[in-house]
C-alpha cells in the first residue's frame, strides 16, 4: 500500500469519526420542528448539515411521506434553495410533484429544484454534489425500493458532504425496509386522519402519523404531527376541530346546557 493511499485512508477515517462523535461545526446547529415533545426529544430540533431519513410503506403512504419531507425542508431552510433528486422509477410510481400541492403546504415552488436521474447511482452522484454545495438549503432524494448501492459506504459519502457544506439531506425511501447507515435521524411515516376543521369544509390541517425509530442522541416516540400551512412548522393536533361559539356572560349555563344538548344528537 503506497504512502498516498495510507494518508488518503486515514483522512477519510477521521471524517467518519468526527461524523460519529459529531464534532464538526455544523453538528450543533439546530432547527426546531415546533412540535415541543419532539423538538425535547431531539434536544432542541432537527440537526442541520446531516442527513435523516424517512421512510413509508410503498406508495399507500408516499403522499403522506412526501408532505413530511417537504414540511422538514422547509423548515431547515425557509428561504433558501431546495434540490430534489428523484428516481425515475419513483415517479413513474407515485407521479410527479405537485407544485400547486407544494405552495399550500407553505412551500415555494419558485425555490425548488427538481431533477429526474435514470438510475439509483445517478440520484446518488447528483444528490452528493448538490450537497456539496452550500449555496443550498437542503437536498431531498427520493428512491423507491429496495437497492444495493444505498449501502453504509454511500451513506457515509452522503453524511460526509452534508456536514462539509453545512447542507441538510432528507433521504426518502419508499418501498425499502431500513438498513444500518449514518443517518442523524431515521422515521416512518404514516398517514393519519384529519378531520375537517368546520363543517363546510372537506378536510382538515395535514396529519402525520411519524414513529422515530432512530435518533443518535437521544430516545425514541410516536406522535401524531399537525402541519400548519400558514406558520410552516409542525404542532400538536388540535384538541377540538369543531368550533364552538362561547356562552354569553348573562347566562352561561343554559348556554352550555344547550351546546351540551346539541353535540349529543349530533352525535347520536
Amino acid at each position: 500500500m503506497t504512502s498516498a493511499r495510507t494518508s488518503a485512508l486515514a483522512t477519510l477515517r477521521g471524517c467518519i469519526e468526527r461524523i460519529e462523535t459529531h464534532g464538526g461545526v455544523h453538528a450543533l446547529q439546530r432547527t426546531m420542528l415546533g412540535h415541543a415533545e419532539v423538538d425535547a426529544v431531539l434536544q432542541g430540533g432537527l440537526v442541520k448539515g446531516a442527513m435523516h431519513e424517512v421512510f413509508c410503506e410503498g406508495g399507500r403512504q408516499s403522499a403522506a411521506a412526501t408532505g413530511f419531507v417537504a414540511g422538514l425542508a422547509a423548515r431547515v431552510a425557509p428561504r433558501r434553495p431546495l434540490v430534489w433528486v428523484r428516481q425515475d422509477f419513483s415517479e413513474r410510481e407515485t407521479g410527479a410533484l405537485s407544485m400547486s400541492g407544494l405552495a399550500e403546504l407553505g412551500l415555494d415552488p419558485r425555490r425548488l429544484v427538481t431533477v429526474r436521474a435514470p438510475d439509483v447511482e445517478n440520484a446518488l452522484r447528483t444528490a452528493a454534489d448538490a450537497l456539496a454545495c452550500d449555496a443550498v438549503g437542503a437536498v431531498v432524494l427520493e428512491v423507491w425500493g429496495e437497492t444495493r448501492q444505498l449501502d453504509l459506504v454511500a451513506s457515509r459519502k452522503l453524511t460526509l458532504a452534508a456536514q462539509g457544506a453545512g447542507v441538510t439531506g432528507l433521504l426518502l425511501r419508499m418501498a425499502a425496509a431500513p438498513i444500518p447507515s449514518t443517518a442523524e435521524t431515521r422515521w416512518i411515516v404514516r398517514a393519519s386522519r384529519s378531520p375537517p376543521a368546520s363543517p363546510w369544509q372537506g378536510w382538515g390541517a395535514p396529519l402525520f402519523d411519524v414513529e422515530l425509530v432512530r435518533n443518535r442522541h437521544g430516545p425514541l416516540g410516536r406522535w401524531i404531527m399537525e402541519w400548519k400551512c400558514d406558520e410552516c412548522l409542525f404542532s400538536e393536533p388540535s384538541a377540538d376541530t369543531q368550533p364552538v361559539a362561547a356562552a354569553p356572560a348573562h347566562r352561561p349555563h343554559q348556554t352550555r346546557a344547550r351546546v351540551q344538548g346539541a353535540l349529543k344528537r349530533r352525535s347520536g
